[in-house]
């Protein structure tokens, strides 16, 4: 009788995973949570955003728009804008999410550009729990940052020039990664090619569009390739 397989996914290779958007979020979550207090609010309504909201963008964003009194339906609209390219990640992991239940909701809740980019790097066969545990140790990273900076924001005076690099930097090495988990770097020619394109053509809408842009390139790449896997196939 054959021994069970051990487990594929234990905790510590999901830390791992985890650490360089950690090296980002901590960071910019500092930062956050230091800009909401010094804008005038409380600290712990900085971390509430951050374990409620969890958007990132849409929660600097939402700093000046707090404190020049917008209604909150401004600040939910500006947000479901910023946040539109949510959807189209949402749409390409649908079939791995679990068909029901507070995974699925969870999951879908927790999916930031860079979960995205670490979920989809992990074998199509990975347990919904696996996934689960990587989109909730990057929301605890966020979290973490926002608490530190919104405990010290109130009695520090510090200077937070530079740390805005933290995102690109981390974005440059989730590329590196996506681009050794694929086979073929026609994902990531599409991708650089869209925003090149609108960032000419329409530079004040240059990501809702090249997102858009890259998902009808890669539909059509895929459907062009996959004729020829099944041709082989025969």
């Amino acid at each position: 009788m054959s021994s069970p397989e051990p487990d594929a996914a234990p905790p510590l290779s999901a830390l791992a995973l985890t650490t360089p958007v950690a090296m980002g979020y901590i960071p910019l979550g500092i930062v956050f949570g230091f800009l909401f207090v010094q804008a005038g609010g409380a600290g712990w309504l900085a971390i509430l955003t951050s374990i409620f909201v969890y958007a990132g963008a849409s929660q600097y964003m939402m700093i000046p728009m707090l404190a020049a009194g917008l209604p909150i339906g401004t600040i939910a609209l500006a947000t479901l804008v910023v946040n539109l390219r949510h959807v189209f990640y949402g749409l390409s992991l649908l079939d791995r999410f679990p068909a029901r239940g507070p995974l699925r909701a969870y999951l879908i809740f927790a999916l930031t550009d860079e979960t995205f980019s670490l979920l989809t790097t992990l074998p199509a066969s990975t347990p919904p729990r696996r996934l689960a545990l990587v989109a909730a140790l990057n929301h605890f990273w966020w979290v973490l940052g926002s608490s530190i900076g919104a405990l010290v924001g109130a009695q520090a005076r510090l200077t937070l020039a530079g740390l805005d690099f933290c995102l690109a930097a981390l974005f440059a090495v989730l590329t590196v990664e996506q681009w050794r988990s694929k086979q073929s770097p026609a994902p990531l020619w599409i991708a650089l090619g869209a925003y090149a394109i609108v960032t000419v053509l329409a530079p004040s809408h240059a990501l809702l569009l090249a997102i858009a842009l890259s998902v009808l390139g890669g539909v059509f790449w895929q459907s062009r390739a996959n004729p020829a896997t099944e041709a082989a196939d025969d």
